[in-house]
Formats: structure tokens, sequence, C-alpha cells
């Protein structure tokens, strides 16, 4: 009997310090397997269309450069026209002479409601803010080899999840403790939740970014790609969205004299991009996240926060997880008092 104690304690010690050196090995590319197993579940279907012609491997490698093509190539494209964007925007706003003296003149009407001794500076507060956007997305690029060998592991783990999607579900039903029943409800749950969140809340983001940037480009708002990015970060936000960045661009645009485009910039803003959420959420989101806007709004603020920009991704996936685990632990302890 002493025996059996002593080897209990032992394994169970053993698994602890296996645990803690298995998580530290992979520690430096779990951002990368989230990602990746992320992209796999919402790139998985077009992997099913394929594969019902094409071998798993063929079917996976078509997937993998489809997404390459799309997503790599469209998060490229835009960033190099952002960080272009955002090095001239402060000199625009600094040099001409009415943006100069608009800025002035809420420059001095924040003063002037502040207590004496606390002073405001926009050009400060502008310069920081577009200072940060643009250290952000330089960051990614300055280290090139890092970027380039971490989106390689990307595609490389995508290529397997994919092609081998059905081995890593039983693998997680194995070493589960939870019954079978249990895991599959939580596998559906957290790909419905990545499905949602990335297909749903970030695509409507990045649609309202985007006409966001068009409509800007359209009426004179300088430097559409950048504010269009801005927007996009608060689309997230919910009720006001993207209407933090619009509505201060049509001011501007009254302030500059361009009543023309102050009009028409207010016409798109309120028909197309203030629509545009009500549309599509229900048809692309539906009911697969079951958590208020709220909650994935703070959610993803904390991620990034935290994580940085896959946070905004990881943030809301933990939620949902707890919301699950939470859900689970009703439904088997209503079963066990019932």
């Amino acid at each position: 009997m002493q025996t059996k104690i002593i080897e209990r304690y032992f394994f169970f010690i053993l698994l602890f310090v296996t645990f803690v050196f298995s998580f530290l090995i992979f520690r430096p590319f779990w951002i990368v397997l989230v990602l990746s197993i992320s992209f796999s579940i919402v790139f998985f279907p077009i992997y099913n269309w394929f594969n019902k012609k094409l071998p798993d491997w063929l079917s996976a490698l078509l997937t993998v450069l489809l997404f390459i093509i799309i997503v790599g190539g469209l998060i490229f494209g835009v960033s190099l026209i952002i960080l272009d964007q955002s090095q001239n925007v402060y000199n625009l706003f600094a040099n001409s002479e009415n943006n100069s003296l608009f800025l002035d003149s809420i420059n001095n009407s924040i003063n002037h409601i502040l207590p004496q001794g606390i002073s405001f500076n926009i050009y400060e507060k502008i310069s920081n803010t577009l200072s940060i956007i643009t250290n952000n997305i330089t960051s990614i690029f300055t280290s090139t080899l890092s970027t380039l060998f971490s989106f390689f592991l990307t595609f490389l783990a995508m290529f397997f999840f994919l092609k081998d999607n059905k081995l890593w579900k039983r693998a997680i039903k194995i070493v589960s403790p939870l019954s079978d029943t249990d895991d599959e409800q939580i596998i559906n749950k957290l790909s419905l939740s990545v499905n949602g969140i990335l297909k749903g809340y970030i695509l409507i983001a990045f649609i309202q970014g985007t006409l966001v940037s068009i409509g800007f480009a359209v009426f004179g708002v300088p430097s559409p790609a950048l504010w269009g990015l801005v927007a996009m970060i608060t689309a997230l936000v919910p009720t006001i969205g993207s209407g933090l960045v619009t509505i201060p661009a049509i001011i501007f645009l009254f302030a500059t004299g361009n009543i023309v485009g102050a009009i028409g910039l207010t016409i798109w803003g309120l028909a197309l991009v203030g629509t545009i959420d009500n549309i599509l959420n229900p048809i692309i989101v539906g009911n697969k996240i079951n958590l208020h806007p709220l909650l994935i709004l703070f959610s993803a603020l904390g991620g990034i926060s935290l994580l940085g920009p896959v946070g905004i991704l990881v943030g809301p996936l933990t939620v949902s997880l707890l919301y699950t685990l939470i859900s689970l632990y009703r439904n088997e302890f209503q079963n066990t008092n019932s």
C-alpha cells in the first residue's frame, strides 16, 4: 500500500515537472500556435471543399497558399500604405494654415476649461498617437527575419492542423479528463467563437475601416488609410464604433471650409458605414458568440494590453471558453443534484 502511494506521488510530481518544462518549451511559439489554429478553423470550409476531390496534403497546401495570397498580401499592402501616410500626417496638420487655426482653437478651448496649472497640447497628443501607430507597424517590419520565421511557422502549423484535423481532435479527447461529449461541446463552442470573432467582429471592423478610408479619400480628409486603421479599432466599441473617427472628421471638414465634403461624409457615414454593422452582424456572427458586445470589447482591449495585437483574438476566446466551462459546470451540477 505504501509503495502504491509513493508511486502515485512520484507520478504526479513527474507529470507536473514535465508539464512545466513543456510549457516553457512551447512558450515562445504559443502565439504562432493560437493564430495558426484560429486561421485553420476559419479556412477549414475551404479545405473541406478541396478535400472532396483532392488528397488531404494537397487540399491543405492549396488552402494555406490561398490564405497567404489573401491575408498576407492584404496585411502587407495596407501596412505599407499606413506607414507612408502616418509619417506625413502630422506635418500636414502642423503646416496647413487652416488646420493650424482649427487645432489652435481646440487647444485654447480645452486649456480654458482645465484648472490652472494644467496645460493641454493637442499637437503633442496627435504626434504621440501617430508615433504609437507608426512604431507598432514599423516594429513588425524592422525585425524582418523574426517576422518571416513566425509567418513560416504559422503557415507550416496551419498545413498540419488542416491536414491532420481529425487526428488533433482525437488527441484532445484522449488527453482531456472530461467526457467526450463535454470535449466535443468545448471544441464546437471555441470553433464557433473563432469564426464569430474573425469572420464576424474583426471582418466587419475591417469592412467599416475600409469604408471609412474610401469616404475620407473621396471627401478630402488627409491620410485616409491611417484613419481607416483607427476606425477599424474603434469599430469594436459598441453603439458608437467608427463614429469616434468619422464625427471628428466631419467637424474638421466643416471647420476647414469644405462644406460639400462634410455633408457628403455625413451621408456616407450614416447611410453606409453606420448601417453595415447592423446588416452584416446577424448574417456573419448570428448566435456564434453568446457574449455581450461590451464584454467582447473589454476582453479584446484587455487582451491587447496583456499580449499585444494577438490579444484581440485571444481575449474574447478566453472569455468565451470561460462562459462555456461555466455552462458545462452548471449542467453537470444540475444533473448531479437532480
